[in-house]
Parts: structure tokens; C-alpha cells; sequence
């Protein structure tokens, strides 16, 4: 008995692995965010305060830039895991 349950737990804890999250402002300068944008001031692309000002009050901002990166709809498609796009949304919608 006392080995099945050692047995399971190992298998627990190899299924479950480590999750590692990184935070938005780390996503956004591994990922290359900031070639084309920064935080107070317009570069290529919008400065990430336009961008928090421009959603301020909107209740889905965070699922509309989600999608707007995902699908690369007005912006170049990123190349990140689902949970990387939404801290870095949650960090440009953070600015001020």
C-alpha cells in the first residue's frame, strides 16, 4: 500500500511540472515589445499609456488586445503562449 501511494505521488508531481509566470514587463522586453513601442512616448507603434488611456472603461479591453495579438489583427501576430500575450496586456493596460 505504502508503495502505490509513493508511486502515485511521484507521478503527481512529475504530471503537474513546474509552471513558470513570467511577469508583463519581462514578457514584453523578452519578446521584443519594446523594438517598436515604450511606455510614455509614441516609436513605431503606440506608447503603452496611449494604448491604457484608449481602453480605460472598456470592460473587454483585455480580450480585445488578447485577440488583437493572437490573430495578428492591426498588429504583427505574437509569438508567445497564451499566458505571456495576457500578462503583457495586463501590464500595457497598467500604464500610466
Amino acid at each position: 500500500m505504502r508503495a502505490i501511494l509513493l508511486v502515485l505521488a511521484a507521478a503527481a508531481v512529475l504530471a503537474a511540472g513546474v509552471v513558470y509566470a513570467q511577469s508583463g514587463a519581462d514578457v514584453v522586453k523578452a519578446k521584443g515589445c519594446l523594438n517598436c513601442h515604450k511606455m510614455d512616448k509614441k516609436k513605431v507603434g503606440s506608447a503603452f499609456k496611449d494604448i491604457a488611456a484608449k481602453y480605460k472603461g472598456d470592460k473587454d479591453a483585455e480580450g480585445k488586445l488578447v485577440e488583437k495579438l493572437k490573430e495578428g489583427k492591426g498588429h504583427a501576430k505574437a509569438a508567445a503562449s497564451d499566458a505571456e500575450i495576457k500578462a503583457a496586456v495586463q501590464y500595457v493596460l497598467s500604464a500610466k
